[in-house]
């Protein structure tokens, strides 16, 4: 198993056609202690329970540091060590620049790109003090090409922002044996968009693409382990795209 041994902690984890749920699903089967966090903590603690024994489930808002550090606290008194971060919490609006209010860029940046640095301050500590660690961040293609998929220009931005910042975290952090790296998955048939996608929008999304469907959860999942993985042990700073040829570059 990949991850035999192993702590793994992922945000936004509890939605059950999520990402986060199917990348702890899967670490949990190759051998992981799995903690699930996310902003709705009853349901983080039902993830937790339906993937097995011996996992976590802890409400916590990304964007509250205070909430991350007791987050960390909890996790590391529960489990002892954490070696694998994943930063998958998110969400998305799908509106025109004009559109776009104070509030709702306020809370795009917040909880796609603060959340990010919030947690990863809260985890770095204790993996700097082991000298080894697993950063993975969900990025977007939308932040390659300049949205015009689904989310407005503030989703844009916010990915955009996490690249910048998991880059410039995986040149810090490399001396102290932490790995950082970004996922840039394309559309993916999650729960995210809320419903707001409809069939012909999927329909024309998909012209789009050479290996002509939408991206699963799994599909990003399996990215999420090869990062969290020793198959990635020489690996930082790198985006890796899931997209089905989407963006090709």
């Amino acid at each position: 198993m990949l991850l035999s041994g192993k702590t793994a902690v992922i945000s936004g984890a509890a939605s059950r056609r999520g990402i986060g749920l199917a990348t702890a699903r899967l670490f949990a089967a190759e051998g992981a202690r799995v903690a699930i966090l996310d902003i709705d903590g009853a349901a983080a603690r039902e993830a937790a329970a339906a993937i097995g024994d011996g996992h976590l489930g802890i409400g916590c808002d990304v964007v509250d540091r205070a909430a991350c550090d007791e987050a960390a606290g909890r996790v590391l008194a529960a489990f002892g060590q954490v070696d694998v971060l994943v930063n998958n919490a998110g969400i998305t609006q799908p509106l025109k620049l004009m559109e776009i209010g104070a509030a709702d860029w306020e809370r795009l940046i917040d909880v796609n790109l603060r959340g990010v640095f919030s947690l990863s301050q809260a985890f770095v500590p204790h993996m700097r003090e082991r000298g080894a660690g697993s950063i993975a961040c969900m990025s977007s293609v939308s932040a390659q090409r300049g949205g015009g998929i689904f989310g407005g220009p503030h989703y844009s931005a916010a990915k955009a922002g996490v690249l910048g910042l998991a880059k410039a975290m995986a040149r810090e952090l490399g001396p102290d044996g932490i790995r950082v790296n970004c996922v840039t998955p394309g559309l993916i048939q999650t729960d995210i968009t809320g419903g707001k996608l409809t069939e012909t929008m999927k329909a024309e999304i998909i012209k789009g693409i050479p290996l002509c469907r939408l991206g699963t959860a799994e599909d990003v999942a399996r990215i999420y382990l090869f990062l969290a993985s020793d198959l990635s042990a020489y690996v930082t700073g790198a985006v890796i795209d899931v997209n089905g040829g989407m963006l090709i570059h």
